[in-house]
């Protein structure tokens, strides 16, 4: 079961233990961070057993290359979504088409007719941020989903928070206009 996180400090430190080799600090890093990188590759890949694979090669990357975090420890959690963004870019560049995304446990609602509308409303509005060109769909998904900043999401994209605004605009204006009145 993945934890928030409640202190930077703390992150700080399981870093640097975890750099110096200790696998326990970074088994701690994995619960923090493990539910956030699965829901980023779900999101972009759309089938659960794909996202598990790509979520666990994540973390392989990372353990192999934790070293190279030292004293950069107070941007771990970009460098995580950065090896999460790469190697989503090779797999989805190798894949033909993206597999259909699952429904299930996107909302709980106790009624039975507002869960059913809520569920049609939330799969329309995934399949309209699929049908999004890849950068649009990926500010969307760690702006909206993820609740990262533009800095943040710029470091991770490698672009300026100027042109994650803009990609973040365009993908609001298109999903407005697919979507009709429904995305305000």
């Amino acid at each position: 079961m993945a934890r928030e996180i409640h202190d930077p400090a703390e992150i700080v430190r399981l870093v640097k233990e975890a750099a110096g080799g200790d696998f326990t600090a970074f088994g701690e890093l994995y619960s923090i961070y493990l539910d956030r990188i699965y829901r980023y590759v779900f999101y972009q890949i759309k089938d659960k057993m794909t996202a598990e694979d790509i979520t666990e090669e994540v973390f392989i990357k990372a353990w192999r290359a934790i070293r190279s975090c030292r004293g950069k420890e107070k941007t771990f959690s970009t460098w995580l979504y950065r090896i999460a963004h790469n190697h989503l870019i090779n797999t989805l560049y190798c894949r033909e088409k993206l597999m259909s995304l699952e429904k299930n446990n996107l909302v709980e609602v106790i009624d039975p007719k507002q869960k059913i509308e809520v569920k049609i409303e939330c799969q329309e509005l995934l399949e309209t941020i699929t049908c999004l060109p890849q950068n649009q769909k990926q500010v969307i998904i760690l702006k909206f989903v993820e609740g990262l900043d533009n800095r943040e999401i710029g470091r991770i994209m490698s672009k300026n928070e100027g042109a994650i605004r803009v990609s973040q605009m365009r993908a609001l204006t298109t999903l407005r206009e697919k979507l009709g009145n429904r995305v305000r």
